[in-house]
């Protein structure tokens, strides 16, 4: 197959710690309500978290996402890969840094997102690709984001 890579980095600020949003991206509970689910429909999640464990989220449809953690620094720093076998064979890497700001922290999300080519791509083929797959990733993420703020202004008024 032949791929080549792009990147996506997406700024985000949370009104929570650094240590509630990394939580959000380990903790299966947490992992089950946002993550690979931006309908909000409860997944099931499978994690072993710990640098060379792997985590799998089956949504209610049969689709998941698959992985492997690279690098853990608590609660600042998450790099693991991800992919979606049901759609690609492909397997992008995520990186996920958290600093604190004010009253939360800011998210800087990487995804260096591997796009399949077909044979015979010209220079613009692998651009307009390129520029998809970043579109589409990127759209995906926010609606994912959006979700997780709800549940981690949720977790914090548990009345609401």
């Amino acid at each position: 197959m032949i791929t080549s890579t792009t990147t996506l980095t997406m700024t985000r600020r949370f009104d929570f710690s650094v240590e509630r949003v990394f939580d959000a991206w380990v903790n299966p509970e947490m992992m089950s309500k946002w993550l690979f689910n931006p309908e909000e429909k409860a997944n099931i999640v499978e994690n072993d978290f710990c640098v060379g464990g792997a985590y799998r989220i089956r949504d209610p449809k049969g689709g998941e996402a698959i992985g492997e953690y690279l690098e853990i620094d608590r609660p600042f720093h998450l790099v693991f890969t991800f992919q979606i076998p049901k759609y690609s064979e492909t397997i992008d890497r995520i990186t996920v840094l958290l600093e604190p700001i004010d009253d939360g922290c800011k998210m800087t999300f990487t995804q260096e997102i591997v796009v399949p080519h077909e044979e015979g791509w010209n220079t613009e083929d692998i651009e307009r690709a390129h520029r998809e797959f970043r579109d589409g990733s990127e759209q995906g993420w926010n609606n994912m984001f959006d979700v997780l703020v709800k549940h981690l202004f949720n977790r914090n008024n548990p009345q609401k």
